[in-house]
């Protein structure tokens, strides 16, 4: 029997097994391609994916009233500085 290298072996797993999905990415491009394409319109001439009649959407709600008509705005909170000692100088030697 016939021994084989460590870097035969890897020469061997990227020649064959590192294929498998290049392989697999080539047949579902080829599968896609061949598959025939959809009609974008119907016979009544709209799209196939939409009904008739959307759903309108739900109106935004109204933003805050400010100024005289409603409450005044909220106060800011407190700014909060916190001290700190300046960090001891070091000495070279």
């Amino acid at each position: 029997m016939l021994s084989v290298s460590g870097s035969a072996w890897g020469i061997l797993w990227l020649a064959v097994a590192l294929k498998v999905p290049i392989i697999a990415l080539l047949y579902l491009v080829w599968w896609a391609i061949k598959d025939p394409p959809v009609e974008a319109v119907d016979e009544d001439g709209g799209s196939p994916d939409r009904g008739p009649h959307p759903h309108p959407r739900d109106p935004r709600p109204r933003p805050p009233r400010r100024g005289p008509h409603g409450p005044p705005e909220p106060a800011p909170p407190a700014r909060v500085r916190v001290a700190q000692r300046p960090a001891p100088r070091r000495v070279l030697r």
